[in-house]
């Protein structure tokens, strides 16, 4: 029963309970007409403390096909953070107001903190470079549409396996499915925490770490595209030494494997070449859609609403 949780990383959902979110994000998908009233007189908080396109708009596009409401702001700038109040009393004080609360922060561990102190459920939408659980829900919906599955699957990530969030979180999500196994693929200043490996070790999970992408792209049913990010950099000449270290383009492809599917959490800058874009394998797009499915799904269960 997920009524009135919070939802801080991946790990706070059981696999069984994943399933089911992808479950109704897939009958949403298949009948929208049937839930574009069920959050009516619901009202959506989207608190994002660090700007962002597209999940806000994921969130928001979410609440209002069900027929709920939002409220919120998209920069701390123009919130009562910006005089000085803390993230506590924002929540304690938003909490009155909404019945469901979307938080980004750049600070990792802000959203538990929101958690604390409130009785209203909180999804994470991004804390820094620690979680993004409703990306790895979008990601986990879209391997399971195009695969069919989340067992045996060979995943290669490639990029700012660093920083980024979304690599860690569905990392951590698919190590859970029996006889996956991992491809890391990254400039050595990018690659993967030791955290990660670690837990593949300890797990005794096959991966493997490379720093050329045409090596082992025939192998590969899932890639994972990623941005470097430059807001996580303190010094712009790293960032423009690395930002172009591997770019997908249609020669590549060819070398894939005809099933393969290709992901990325988005924004990309220029890692995949817009002549990609038309390649039946890419499903980045697609994968935009299915996360704004995904997320009417958590905010049902959330709610406790049913179908």
């Amino acid at each position: 029963m997920l009524k009135g949780r919070h939802l801080l990383e991946p790990m706070d959902l059981t696999t069984k309970e994943i399933d089911e979110i992808c479950l109704l994000a897939e009958k949403i998908i298949d009948n929208p007409k049937k839930y574009r009233n069920v959050c009516q007189g619901q009202i959506l908080a989207t608190l994002f403390f660090e700007p962002s396109t597209r999940t806000r708009l994921s969130f928001e596009a979410a609440m209002l096909r069900l027929g709920g409401s939002v409220i919120g702001f998209s920069d701390s700038s123009s919130s009562s953070v910006s005089k000085g109040e803390s993230i506590v009393d924002t929540i304690k004080v938003i909490s009155c107001y909404a019945d469901i609360i979307a938080m980004r922060h750049p600070k990792e561990g802000a959203p538990k903190i929101a958690a604390m102190n409130t009785n209203i459920p909180i999804i994470n939408a991004g804390d820094g470079g620690h979680h993004h659980p409703t990306q790895t829900l979008t990601d986990l919906l879209t391997i399971k549409r195009a695969k069919k599955r989340f067992d045996n699957l060979t995943i290669g990530l490639c990029g700012d396996l660093k920083f980024g969030r979304t690599v860690h979180s569905l990392v951590k999500a698919m190590l859970r499915y029996p006889n996956n196994k991992f491809i890391f693929i990254s400039p050595k200043e990018l690659e993967i925490p030791d955290y990660i490996k670690d837990e593949l070790k300890e797990k005794r999970i096959e991966f493997m770490e490379v720093t050329k992408m045409e090596e082992v792209l025939p192998k590969l049913d899932i890639l994972y595209m990623t941005r470097v990010q430059k807001e996580r950099f303190f010094n712009e000449e790293d960032y423009i030494k690395l930002k172009d270290t591997f770019i997908l383009d249609k020669e590549k492809m060819k070398l894939a494997n005809k099933n393969m599917i290709v992901i990325h959490p988005l924004p990309r800058v220029n890692e995949i070449h817009p002549e990609v874009d038309n390649d039946k394998r890419a499903y980045y797009f697609e994968q935009v859609k299915n996360g704004m499915y995904v997320r009417m799904a958590l905010i049902m269960k959330l709610l406790g609403i049913e179908e």
